[in-house]
């Protein structure tokens, strides 16, 4: 009965907030109209719904195909790395320069390299990739060591501690990982193809439509897409609800156990350092090798380096990527910071009080899928073209994969944890502040490192898009003069900004779990 009314409560909720968008709307209270009210959006898609279902099923086959694909390559990678720990630090550079370059800078890189179809589909499940390995990694590591300590007693190795331990307590964020995988997926699709000159597909339905000046369309195809992946997102928490729904702990979770650098000598960690920051220019160069793309298209590492301090362009192209520099990593440290206290409000929100963070959890996925190309015009109309639409975009695309991994971690908090302070009458308040956050650290962690390439990502498409600003607008402008060796350069910068901010939260973490 006390159910009942929860899902009561939140479907009024729901109804409310609805209402007062459609009076929003109706009335134009957001920008003259720029905010179309629901039934306007329903009524131009019914209208046109025989032009959507061809790109439907391109976009619906392309993010299905990079969701498997790219979930895939994550959990073997997150096995490998949990096994044998050193391949993490090799790979740390490779990792996040997967997740951080820029993919209005890849594109057409990839669409020159490859067929078209599997273009699209190899963007789809980078962006995928990421999130996954992240989330299934920080769950295959965090196990109660007094239970893989009875599996090592009766002689179990590590492939009987994977499969009866780590994997069993790593399921709940494995799916916590395919929950923001499946939006991250659709971005994916719709963003190749609107980059990739495909016939079919939301992205160029979309392409099709921004000079038309026509929000409820806009809207109308954001809101299809925002769909495809709510559909990605309840599938993979039904999964999840079935497989985990009662794997709750009877005792508190012990800090995971994680790789101490400290076991290896001094030669051994510079070693490993310096491959781990060789390896993504070693398979940049080994990639364009097999590729065999002309010279004057694809800069090899040495031509990035070439171009930014030997060549002719040289000078010029140093102020301009300084000048860019400044403008774009303040805004992507306060977007980021935004973001997660964003995130870290609705998961409290969601722990304290379900039935509000049910009605909300539709309207957050909204802003997570909608594609970005197709919100940044509608967010310039309301926000006018400074630094808010810019934290506006960055926000938005931060604070969703954040939350769900933030959720997770206060869901997983044993009951037990709770029993003596119940004793005590604590209030919610301070249940939340004596056990709740505390718990949550080692998440919140986890939440940061996937928040931080996003939040970079975000800033440069809204730079792209909207400001005419920063890392975004300069690869925007070289494209347009086909500057190729400042998009490559570009590119290599917004990586390694991406991994220093990265290795700042990693040290933050280390620093904060002394």
């Amino acid at each position: 009965m006390k159910s009942d009314r929860s899902w009561v409560g939140t479907a009024v909720l729901i109804a409310s907030i609805l209402l007062l968008w459609e009076a929003a709307g109706h009335w134009r209270w957001v920008a003259d109209g720029t905010l179309p009210a629901p039934t306007a959006i329903l009524v131009r898609l019914f209208a046109e719904r025989g032009e959507y279902w061809p790109h439907v099923l391109a976009t619906l086959k392309i993010s299905s195909l990079g969701f498997i694909i790219g979930n895939l390559v994550a959990v073997a990678a997150a096995v490998c790395f949990c096994l044998w720990p050193a391949s993490e630090r090799l790979m740390r550079g490779i990792n996040i320069a997967i997740f951080a370059v820029p993919p209005i800078a890849i594109v057409p890189v990839l669409v020159i390299a490859l067929d078209a179809e599997v273009a699209q589909v190899t963007l789809a499940a980078l962006l995928v990739y990421f999130p996954s390995m992240t989330a299934t990694l920080a769950g295959l590591r965090d196990i109660d060591p007094r239970i893989a300590d009875l599996v090592s007693a009766y002689g179990g190795g590590r492939t009987k501690m994977l499969l009866l331990v780590r994997f069993r307590a790593a399921l709940p964020a494995i799916m916590s990982g395919f929950q923001v995988a499946a939006p991250a997926a659709v971005l994916g699709a719709v963003l190749a193809e609107f980059g990739s000159g495909a016939r079919w597909g939301l992205g160029t339905y979309l392409l099709g439509s921004l000079g038309r000046a026509e929000p409820d369309r806009l809207w109308g195809i954001g809101l299809t897409a925002t769909a495809i992946a709510g559909i990605g997102y309840v599938l993979a928490a039904f999964v999840a609800h079935i497989t985990t729904g009662t794997n709750r702990s009877v005792t508190l979770i012990a800090p995971p156990r994680s790789y101490d650098a400290k076991q290896d000598n001094a030669v051994s960690r510079v070693a490993m350092g310096v491959a781990a920051i060789l390896a993504p220019f070693l398979l940049w160069q080994l990639l364009l090798v097999i590729a065999q793309l002309s010279p004057i298209i694809a800069k090899t590492p040495l031509g990035v380096i070439d171009y930014l301090f030997f060549s002719k362009f040289s000078a010029a192209a140093q102020v301009k990527i300084l000048a860019a520099l400044a403008q774009t990593i303040p805004i992507t440290i306060i977007g980021m910071l935004i973001g997660l206290a964003t995130a870290f409000a609705l998961a409290l929100i969601s722990f304290a009080a379900p039935t509000i963070m049910r009605a909300l959890l539709p309207f957050a996925l909204v802003t997570q899928t909608m594609p970005l190309v197709a919100l940044t015009p509608l967010a310039v109309l309301i926000f006018g073209r400074g630094i808010t639409v810019t934290l506006v975009i960055t926000i938005s695309v931060t604070f969703f994969a954040a939350f769900v991994v933030l959720a997770q971690g206060f869901a997983l908090i044993p009951r037990s944890a709770f029993d003596l302070v119940d004793s005590y009458g604590a209030s919610t308040l301070q249940k939340l502040r004596m056990v709740a956050i505390p718990a949550s650290r080692s998440w919140l962690f986890v939440a940061a490192r996937l928040a931080m390439p996003k939040a970079l990502l975000g800033v440069m498409i809204a730079e792209w898009l909207a400001t005419g600003r920063g890392l975004g607008n300069l690869l925007n402008q070289s494209r347009g003069y086909l500057d190729y060796g400042m998009i490559w350069t570009v590119a290599l910068v917004s990586v390694l900004v991406a991994i220093a901010l990265y290795q700042m939260t990693n040290l933050l973490d280390r620093l904060t779990s002394r």
